[in-house]
């Protein structure tokens, strides 16, 4: 009982998938932040090139 006691102090997988587990958050937070951030600018950018599509191609609907 002492020996598996021992081995289970000493190992360290578990340790280390968790700090995997929290390195992938962080840089799921950070990728979330950045698109929130430039997704507004995104927008604009798409919208500008929608409206001068639509003054050189008239719609014909």
């Amino acid at each position: 009982m002492r020996n598996f006691i021992n081995r289970f102090a000493k190992d360290e997988s578990g340790a280390t998938a968790i700090e995997y587990g929290l390195i992938a958050a962080l840089i799921s937070v950070v990728i979330i932040g950045a698109l929130v951030a430039i997704g507004p600018k995104v927008q604009a950018m798409f919208g500008t090139v929608k409206t001068e599509l639509g003054t050189v191609v008239p719609d014909e609907g």
